[in-house]
């Protein structure tokens, strides 16, 4: 059984408006509150290269660093178990992660001061987030919903990451001998198809596995006073090895007038509806989608929870300004019994007024960040 880790202090050096802080955020909820710009959700990016990947923003290393982006950047953090007092017996982790100036595309980690690849933070750290540029996800293109489901995928099976690169190598080079048919060779044709069908499987019964445990998550939750959404995938689901090989097999000819594969799991769709009226989501009013989400967000916590033994660190951004203060309680209620640390941002201080007195409240200023 893993432990539940809470960030009990972050120190970052030349990242976004940042030249240099050390926050102690030792607390359950980490509450960050000021005027838009001034560096709240730089914080959670930070936060969020604790983790394997390229965080919340998905950016490129240079606009993560300070000034002109030719320097570098680093987070460090160190973790304590959540609850943790004295001589508990569970010594302090130290993670940390940085981009050398002279090396501005490589990230590169450190556990405990050994280096480390960056996917092995993932042994330390699950961290889950929502953010305001996730808000058109029902309304945005197929592609956009396969990303973010894949990254729901991703924290609760790590492997999917080496099947979809996989894949997607198969692919590009099918595609690129399918460009050509003239000096396209069969049987490498046929070796990639059976490359995409095995990877491809994989995928697709990643993705149902997952779509199947948020189902179960979601239909436990009331339809009030959050919307509550049904979830299904369209596509590859429950589409096996040879009948994704024999599919593409088939649709050659069809792929290279097209110039690219029109079968595989790289077309799915994550599907989503409202419990109560069965609207689909893209129809539904901004605050019902905006509900759903953080609906999916919430339980998907619950999955990873249940599947890593630990609950993983929230990064809830700007959440709170779009409830009412019953809706807000009931959220700040829904937080506090899934344990782990949460950390929310918001413009003004009293959209945390309803969070418990063990919140580290920090004002955020032009990069620097003030304890209240």
């Amino acid at each position: 059984m893993r432990v539940a880790m809470t960030l009990a202090s972050l120190r970052i050096s030349d990242f976004r408006n940042y030249a240099a802080l050390d926050l102690a955020c030792g607390a359950p909820v980490v509450a960050l509150f000021g005027d838009n710009g001034s560096g709240k959700t730089n914080l959670l990016e930070a936060v969020s290269l604790l983790a394997p990947g390229r965080g919340l923003r998905r950016a490129a290393f240079a606009d993560m660093a300070r000034g002109d982006g030719s320097g570098g950047f680093a987070v460090h953090a160190e973790l304590i178990a959540a609850g943790a007092v004295g001589d508990d017996g569970l010594a302090p982790v130290r993670l940390g992660t940085a981009v050398a100036a002279e090396r501005p595309g490589k990230r590169v980690a450190r556990i405990n001061g050994a280096p480390a690849a960056t996917t092995g933070l993932s042994e330390w750290l699950s961290i889950l987030w929502l953010t305001p540029a996730m808000d058109r996800l029902f309304v945005d293109t197929a592609g956009e919903r396969r990303r973010f489901l894949d990254r729901l995928v991703l924290a609760l099976d790590p492997g999917h990451a080496v099947h979809s690169n996989r894949y997607e190598a198969a692919m590009r080079a099918r595609n690129k001998l399918l460009a050509d048919p003239a000096t396209a060779d069969g049987d490498w044709l046929t070796a990639l198809e059976a490359q995409m069908g095995e990877h491809g499987a994989a995928i697709a019964a990643a993705r149902a596995s997952t779509v199947a445990a948020l189902g179960g998550a979601l239909a436990v939750l009331p339809d009030a006073p959050f919307a509550r959404p049904v979830l299904a995938l369209a596509g590859t689901e429950g589409e096996g090895r040879d009948s994704l090989v024999d599919r593409l097999r088939r649709g050659r000819a069809q792929d290279a007038a097209a110039g690219r594969s029109l079968a595989g799991p790289h077309r799915d769709d994550l599907i989503v509806h409202h419990a109560a009226h069965g609207q689909p989501a893209a129809r539904c009013s901004t605050g019902e989608q905006k509900a759903m989400l953080l609906n999916i967000i919430l339980a998907h916590s619950e999955c990873v929870a249940a599947r890593r033994g630990a609950p993983p660190i929230l990064l809830l951004d700007e959440v709170a300004a779009h409830l009412d203060p019953k809706r807000r309680a009931r959220l700040y209620d829904r937080l506090a019994a899934r344990g782990g640390q949460v950390w929310l941002t918001g413009t003004e201080a009293a959209l945390f007024a309803e969070l418990p007195g063990d919140t580290a409240r920090f004002r955020i200023d032009s990069g620097t960040a003030t304890r209240t």
